[in-house]
């Protein structure tokens, strides 16, 4: 995306007061030193998908936590935490708070766009399974999502969320001043259960690769060209799966100026690369040839 295209949406995505006061209520622990790499893997048989989402995660380890840091494309700048503590300091640290790792990890492994906040994660209605409490971990697989709530029986609590790697254990980015690390699940009185993102036929279709974009009323056209017929409108952010690229018409934005337009066989349509969320104007995925 352009450099406009990125301010846009950072005014537009931004964390929310909610989402990292939630995120920075994670059960208290010791800082626990970094696991070695080789220790984050899927533990366990897993789809491809699955698998996937774990190895994004755990390209991570090492990242330091930032209350409120990160995104779908890595790990950001953060925020100060209002009640002091080791996150006092967190906009001067570049990493990941749990939900946006999660979210990263999600996106990155399989083209799973997850909204923002970890209870907003947990109440997700692309889950393809849910697991409760009261099961443990006995039925979870690798890449299930791991979840603590301040009322495990209200998933609208929930404020801690991690990846689970399969054999009892996850990988979080846990709380301010450590760094994304593999941890024992804490099956204790705020565990909340677990729910499986994947498995439901949500990847990118064949031929195609999964991007998201950013911004309100955004018009699909019928030909690359703002005076097309507009054939589709996205509302908000959205994922869309693209198969190709072309240079068109310039489209401008706050100076900027992109001709780049990407083609969305879903829709039969093409959209302009300033509305696709992503830090490249002209994306990874071949030319046109029509």
């Amino acid at each position: 995306m352009t450099a406009a295209g990125g301010i846009l949406l950072a005014a537009m995505l931004g964390t929310t007061t909610a989402t990292a006061t939630a995120t920075a209520t994670a059960t208290p622990a010791a800082p626990q030193r970094p696991a070695a790499a080789a220790d984050c893997r899927p533990l366990a048989e897993a789809s491809a998908q699955a698998q996937a989402v774990v190895n994004a995660a755990c390209s991570q380890l090492g990242v330091p936590y930032s209350w409120a840091g990160g995104s779908i494309h890595g790990p950001t700048y953060g925020k100060d935490y209002p009640h002091g503590g080791p996150g006092s300091h967190d906009s001067q640290v570049k990493g990941f708070d749990c939900s946006h790792l999660v979210q990263y990890a999600a996106w990155q492994g399989a083209g799973i766009r997850l909204p923002e906040g970890s209870w907003n994660q947990a109440q997700w209605q692309g889950a393809t399974a849910r697991f409760d409490r009261g099961q443990g971990t006995a039925p979870l697989q690798p890449g299930d999502l791991v979840l603590w709530a301040r009322d495990p029986g209200n998933l609208g609590t929930v404020h801690h969320i991690a990846v689970y790697l399969g054999g009892g254990k996850m990988v979080e980015a846990r709380e301010s001043g450590t760094r994304v690390m593999v941890s024992t699940v804490r099956l204790n009185a705020q565990y909340a259960g677990a729910i499986r993102i994947t498995g439901g036929g949500g990847g990118p279709a064949p031929g195609t690769k999964r991007y998201v974009t950013w911004g309100t009323g955004v018009n699909l056209r019928a030909q690359p060209s703002t005076r097309s017929e507009t054939k589709a409108r996205l509302n908000g952010p959205t994922s869309v799966d693209v198969q190709c690229q072309k240079h068109a018409e310039p489209v401008e934005a706050e100076g900027h100026r992109n001709d780049a337009w990407s083609y969305l066989p879903a829709y039969g349509a093409w959209i302009s690369n300033i509305f696709i969320d992503d830090p490249k104007a002209w994306l990874d995925v071949p030319v046109c040839d029509f």
